[in-house]
């Protein structure tokens, strides 16, 4: 797969992040445009919100009510029918900005902060340190659901529910937790060390129980078997890739977020932003 060549869906974008796909659509954030974008057909995006506080992680409660990241702010807001309601601040636990989410079957929400605050900041002048991962149960309440991440990022959960498995950007790793029927996380262990310079960012699972996952700082897409096997690798050359997730028909094309920037300032100028496409063999599983 590594020389099979993505194909453009959409362009226009700012900063795209955060792909979900759901209800026949691709609901993204665009962070440096303030504002949460469905496209249900190429090049078409339909503003279903937009707010200062930069949007960053999606995803829907059981009623479909749909739940979004505050960065700037660290708070979780949910789009009702009058508008966005904050849900619950983050602000106690959050190391830094707050970022990407993933939400259960129950609609538990675990969100990922980067433990510093990004603004303009290259990659190789970061100061990664440890920070938490924090659950929002369905009543609001906010829960230290792990401790001692380096720069917890994107997140997928299984088919079953049973494990969630968090990209360490800070570490160039992939950490796998039991999620216990409470949503408490247990069982802490290694599903892949990443080589070669290689982080993650966005990600999201296949039904063979790989990971597909951005990694901006080599310029490419992996699918990563658990263990560290690196099954598939698609190339952006100079492009950054930002964060992908598998849609469409029976769950088949990885859709990848990708830009011209890896600094959301930077990309905040122009719009590199982009969708691009590839068709894969293993269908997506699990949350995202």
């Amino acid at each position: 797969m590594q020389d099979q060549r993505l194909e453009l869906h959409s362009e226009g974008l700012r900063f795209g992040e955060g792909p979900r796909w759901h209800e026949d659509a691709l609901v993204l954030s665009d962070m440096a445009d303030g504002r949460v974008v469905r496209i249900a057909e190429p090049n078409k995006p339909e503003t279903l919100v937009e707010f200062d506080g930069r949007p960053s992680g999606l995803g829907w409660l059981p009623d479909g009510r749909l739940l979004v990241v505050s960065m700037l702010d660290h708070r979780l807001l949910r789009l009702d029918p009058g508008g966005l309601t904050p849900v619950a601040d983050l602000s106690e636990l959050c190391g830094g900005h707050a970022n990407d989410m993933v939400v259960d079957a129950k609609g538990r929400a675990y969100i990922s902060n980067i433990g510093f605050e990004l603004e303009g900041i290259p990659y190789d002048q970061l100061e990664i340190r440890a920070t938490n991962l924090i659950r929002v149960d369905p009543d609001g309440s906010v829960h230290r659901a792990a401790s001692d991440l380096m720069c917890p990022n994107g997140m997928a959960i299984s088919a079953d529910g049973r494990r969630l498995i968090v990209g360490e950007s800070g570490a160039m790793a992939l950490t796998v937790f039991d999620v216990a029927e409470d949503g408490s996380l247990s069982g802490r262990r290694s599903f892949a060390q990443l080589e070669g310079g290689a982080t993650v960012d966005g990600m999201c699972l296949d039904a063979e129980g790989c990971v597909w996952a951005a990694s901006p700082s080599t310029q490419e897409f992996l699918r990563v078997r658990e263990g560290g096997e690196i099954a598939d690798r698609v190339s952006l050359g100079d492009r950054a890739a930002i964060a992908c997730v598998l849609g469409g028909a029976e769950r088949r094309t990885l859709f990848c977020i990708t830009n011209g920037y890896t600094s959301i300032v930077d990309a905040a100028k122009d719009r590199s932003g982009r969708v691009e496409t590839l068709r894969v063999d293993v269908p997506g599983a699990g949350r995202p």
